[in-house]
């Protein structure tokens, strides 16, 4: 059968993001160390409960600010943790080459609201999908099967017509364990080969 959609996740594969970069910024406008912030936010948990959905972006700052005892005026915290985000460049001919074949689009991504919304506010590489599949809306994370399955929900089509590509090695083995055609993204090059092996005739 032929492919018909194909999932993507987000970090790393359709932008590059750096947590040292969350972690500088929120250290500038906070005052405190980056070392403080890296245990306020990511040490702590908070960052993956905000992933989750577990906590909204008003308690994320609130316990960011009690973590810390420091004031710190909520838009600017929203747009120091939101601004970690470069394009994949590489990536923006190929989505649109599968647009342009009819192929599904569908993210796939352990992300939070404030990460997705900077990257829909100052890029556009998500006006492409058809679908989004995100952890904060879910309330589980890769590699958990929920995720999966609501994003095959949203692909129109059964597993063994979807190609999925994630740079964590242990989600692309979790949802080739759903009968998804899965390859570790490393550069956009070896994804277009994956996609030719599956018979979608993107450019070399």
């Amino acid at each position: 059968m032929p492919i018909k959609t194909c999932l993507f996740d987000m970090g790393n594969v359709l932008l590059y993001f750096s947590h040292d970069a969350m972690c500088q910024n929120a250290a500038a406008v906070s005052g405190a160390s980056e070392a403080k912030v890296r245990d306020a936010l990511l040490s702590s948990g908070l960052q993956w409960q905000l992933e989750r959905g577990k906590i909204s972006e008003r308690e994320c700052h609130d316990r960011f600010q009690q973590n810390l005892d420091v004031i710190v005026d909520f838009d600017a915290f929203k747009h120091a943790v939101g601004d970690i985000f470069e394009l994949n460049h590489s990536i923006v001919p190929l989505l649109t080459e599968l647009k342009q074949l009819s192929v599904r689009l569908v993210l796939l991504s352990n992300t939070s609201i404030t990460h997705l919304e900077f990257i829909q506010e100052n890029f556009s590489v998500l006006n492409a999908f058809d679908a989004l599949t995100t952890s904060y809306e879910t309330g589980v994370m890769k590699p958990e099967a929920r995720i999966y399955e609501d994003a095959l929900s949203k692909a129109d089509c059964e597993p063994h017509e979807c190609f999925y590509t994630d740079d964590i090695e242990e989600y692309v083995i979790a949802a080739r364990a759903f009968g998804i055609h899965a390859k570790v993204y490393s550069e956009t090059t070896k994804t277009r080969n994956d996609l030719q092996s599956l018979g979608i005739a993107v450019s070399s």
